[in-house]
């Protein structure tokens, strides 16, 4: 009797080891078909077919200036001037960059340094201490030196060069 019943516990255990196995099989036969699919649905939304790569070519031509890449072309000196002010003049060093878009514009814009130290000068020298001692005044200046600097290559380079005047350091005593 007792070799009857571990006859009979053997053969109940090798069919569930069966089934085990075959839904241990299945489960992972239908997690790599999913990955499959996963990874070829992501694949192909990436890769534009050739009427769109077409189309793709087109508007990289036609992309205005302000989606090429940023170059800061910096000043070789710092602006350093004074400022007539009510109780005494002040001492000012301004530090600047410009922002170009592309590496054509910025070749240009390190061709024509002299024009744009020249502007530049020009509209540091003219500002008020008054202005220059608060934040809103400090942007004022960044934005009236970035029209006359464009101003300024308009002529000569035929089209607005300069995107942003950075001051990348400004001190005031």
């Amino acid at each position: 009797m007792a070799e009857e019943e571990s006859l009979e516990l053997e053969e109940n255990v090798e069919p569930k080891s069966k089934k085990k196995l075959i839904i241990f099989a299945a489960i992972g036969a239908l997690l790599v078909v999913l990955l499959g699919v996963g990874a070829w649905l992501f694949l192909s939304g990436d890769e534009p077919s050739d009427d769109t790569m077409a189309e793709g070519e087109q508007t990289e031509q036609s992309e205005p200036a302000s989606s090429r890449e940023a170059f800061y072309v910096g000043m070789p000196r710092p602006f350093l001037f004074n400022l007539p002010g009510q109780n005494r003049s002040r001492l000012v060093e301004i530090k600047v960059q410009l922002m170009v878009r592309g590496s054509d514009d910025d070749v240009l814009i390190k061709k024509h340094i002299p024009l744009i130290e020249d502007a530049l000068l020009t509209t540091f020298s003219s500002a008020d201490v008054q202005k220059l001692s608060s934040l809103a005044g400090k942007d004022e200046l960044r934005q009236l030196a970035l029209l006359n600097v464009q101003n300024t290559l308009q002529p000569v380079t035929g089209r607005k060069v300069v995107e942003k005047v950075l001051f990348t350091g400004f001190v005031m005593q």
